[in-house]
C-alpha cells in the first residue's frame, strides 16, 4: 500500500504545516480560527495512528513503514524513517499528548494564542521524527529541532523567571548533545554510513565503546533527567505554562531512555555492561535522593517535577539492570520484564504526572496571583469536588498503586531485579514509601482542611473542556493499569530483540 511509505513523513510534518497555517492567522483577533486549526492537525495525525497501529506486524522486530531517500550525497546521508514496536508506542504517545496540550492551551493562553500552538506543533512533529528516525544525522537534527520550540513556549508564556529557565533549559540541553554529534561521526567513520542499523554489531575495541557510551550518556542523561544533571528540569517545569510542563513529563525526559535503547545498548553493549554499576547507582540516587528532595517542596510543580526524576530513575534502572540479570544466571525472561518494564514506565509516567501537571495549571488560573505555592491552598476539593476526585486518581497513579498505569512498569522491574540483587530491589522498591509521603501529603494540604482563602472559596469546579482532557488522561491511566496487553503484544518481539544485540553472547 502506497499510504504505509508515506505515514510517517505526515505525522511528522502535517503537525509543521498546520503550524504555519496557525501562524498565517494573524494575531489574536483570530483566536478561534487558530485554535481551530490546531486542534484539527492534532485530532487528525491522532487518527493517524490507528491504521499505523493495525498495520504495524508486531511478529517482526524489523522496522516497518520505512522510508528512505538521499538527501546529502556527499555524506550519503538519507531521510530514513521506520519504527519498531519502541518507537511506535512513543509515536502514540505523542500524538495523544500533543492533542491534550492543544485542547488545553485552548483555554488557558489567551496572548499570542496562535505563536503557542504553533510552537507545541512543531515540537509535536520534531519529536515524532526523534522516535521514527532511522538516519542517525536526521535523528539529530529532529533532536536539536525540538529544543527551540520548548525553549521559546518557556520564555513566551512562563512565569516570573522564565528567561533564566529558558536559557538554561536550552544549554543543558543543547550542550549535552555535542559529543553525541562527535560519537555519531565517529561511528560514520567506521561504518561509511550514517544508518544507525549499521552501527549494530561493530567489533570496537573496549576503551573506545566506554568514550562513546560516555558521549551518549551525557546527551541522553541531560534528558531524563539522570542525577546529578538534572537540575534544569525542577526550574524548566515551575516556570513553563502547563502545556510545556506536560510535554516535559510526558515526551521529553522520554527521549533520554529511547537513546539509551536505540544507541548505547545495542551499539556499544560491552561498555554498558560493563558500566551498568555506574548506571544502576546513578538510577537508585535518582529515586532515592530525588524522593527525599519532592519531601520538602513547597512549590507544587516543582515537587510534581522531582517526582518525574525519580519515576525516570526506574526506567534507567530496568535498561541496565539486564546486565545484572544476566550475569547472576537468572532466567531471560527476567531481563526481558525488566526492559519491557522500563517502557512500560516511559508510558505510564505521561498520564499521572502530565495529568497532575495539567492539574496545577487549572488551579492556578483560577488565582488571581497564579500562585503553585502548597500554602495558598487548602479545601479545595469542598468547592471543586470532581477537579479533587480526577486528581486523587491520578495522584495515585503516582503513587503507584495496583490497578493504575504507575504501577505496572514499577512491579515489573522490582520483580526483575529481586532475581540478580535484593538489594537494590529493596532500595527501589523504597519509592513506593516515598511517593506516597510527598503525593499525598501534598494532596492533604491542597484539598482538604478548612477554606483559608477568599480566592479558593470561589473557585468553580472543572469545565467540559478540562473534564474531556481528564477523562482520556484516565482512560490511559486504566488502560494501562488493568488491560496493558496491546502495548505489550507490540513491545514484546522488539524488545526481544533489543536484547539479544545489547548482550551478544545471549542466544535467543
Amino acid at each position: 500500500m502506497w499510504f504505509k511509505h508515506i505515514i510517517l513523513s505526515l505525522l511528522i510534518w502535517l503537525p509543521v504545516i498546520g503550524a504555519m497555517l496557525v501562524l498565517l492567522t494573524g494575531g489574536d483577533r483570530q483566536a478561534r480560527a487558530a485554535r481551530f486549526i490546531a486542534f484539527s492537525v492534532a485530532l487528525l495525525n491522532l487518527l493517524l495512528c490507528i491504521p499505523l497501529y493495525l498495520a504495524f506486524d508486531p511478529s517482526r522486530f524489523v522496522m516497518q513503514f520505512q522510508e528512505n531517500h538521499l538527501w546529502i550525497r556527499a555524506y550519503q546521508i538519507h531521510y530514513a524513517l521506520g519504527v519498531d514496536g519502541i518507537s511506535l508506542a512513543m509515536i502514540i504517545l505523542t500524538n495523544f499528548t500533543g492533542l491534550l496540550v492543544i485542547l488545553a492551551g485552548c483555554q488557558a493562553i489567551r496572548v499570542r494564542i496562535a505563536q503557542y500552538m504553533a510552537a507545541f506543533l512543531i515540537m509535536q512533529g520534531m519529536m515524532i521524527g526523534v522516535f521514527a528516525a532511522t538516519d542517525a544525522i536526521l535523528f539529530y537534527v529532529f533532536w536539536e529541532g525540538m529544543l527551540i520550540p520548548m525553549y521559546l513556549s518557556i520564555g513566551m508564556w512562563g512565569s516570573a523567571n522564565r528567561n533564566y529557565a529558558a536559557v538554561k533549559f536550552f544549554l543543558y540541553t543543547f550542550l549535552g548533545s555535542i559529543l553525541m554529534l562527535i560519537a555519531l561521526l565517529y561511528l560514520y567513520n567506521q561504518t561509511g554510513s550514517f544508518d544507525i542499523q549499521r552501527f549494530y554489531g561493530l567489533h570496537l575495541p573496549i576503551a573506545i565503546q566506554k568514550l562513546i557510551f560516555f558521549a551518549f550518556l551525557l546527551a541522553f542523561a541531560v534528558k531524563v533527567p539522570m542525577w546529578p544533571v538534572h537540575t534544569w528540569l525542577p526550574d524548566a517545569h515551575t516556570e513553563a505554562p502547563a502545556g510545556g510542563s506536560v510535554v516535559l513529563a510526558a515526551l521529553m525526559l522520554k527521549l533520554g531512555i529511547y537513546g539509551f535503547l536505540r544507541f548505547s545498548m545495542p551499539i556499544v553493549p560491552q561498555a554498558c555492561a560493563h558500566l551498568a554499576g555506574l548506571m544502576i547507582i546513578l538510577s537508585l540516587i535518582a529515586i532515592i535522593y530525588i524522593g527525599l528532595v519532592a519531601i520538602v517542596q513547597v512549590d507544587m510543580k516543582k515537587l510534581i517535577a522531582y517526582s518525574s526524576i525519580a519515576h525516570m530513575g526506574f526506567a534507567t534502572l530496568g535498561c541496565f539492570m539486564i546486565y545484572g540479570i544476566i550475569r547472576h544466571m537468572a532466567k531471560y525472561q527476567d531481563a526481558y520484564m525488566s526492559l519491557e518494564g522500563a517502557v512500560i514506565q516511559m508510558i505510564s509516567h505521561a498520564f499521572g504526572s502530565g495529568a497532575m501537571f495539567l492539574g496545577v495549571g487549572i488551579l492556578a488560573d483560577r488565582l488571581t496571583s497564579h500562585s503553585r505555592l502548597i500554602k495558598d491552598y487548602s479545601g479545595v476539593a469542598a468547592r471543586m469536588p470532581l477537579f479533587a476526585a480526577f486528581f486523587m486518581l491520578f495522584a495515585m497513579s503516582n503513587v503507584g498503586l495496583p490497578g493504575t498505569a504507575g504501577f505496572v512498569g514499577e512491579f515489573m522491574v522490582i520483580m526483575s531485579a529481586f532475581q540478580s540483587h535484593f538489594w537494590v530491589a529493596f532500595t527501589a522498591a523504597l519509592t513506593l514509601i516515598l511517593a506516597s509521603a510527598y503525593t499525598l501529603w501534598m494532596y492533604k494540604r491542597v484539598f482538604f482542611g478548612s477554606i483559608v482563602s477568599n480566592e479558593v472559596a470561589a473557585m468553580k469546579d472543572i469545565n467540559w473542556l478540562e473534564k474531556t482532557n481528564y477523562i482520556l488522561l484516565a482512560a490511559g491511566v486504566f488502560f494501562i493499569g488493568l488491560y496493558p496487553a496491546p502495548v505489550l503484544n507490540v513491545l514484546h518481539v522488539t524488545i526481544e530483540h533489543l536484547l539479544s544485540i545489547s548482550m551478544p553472547p545471549l542466544k535467543v
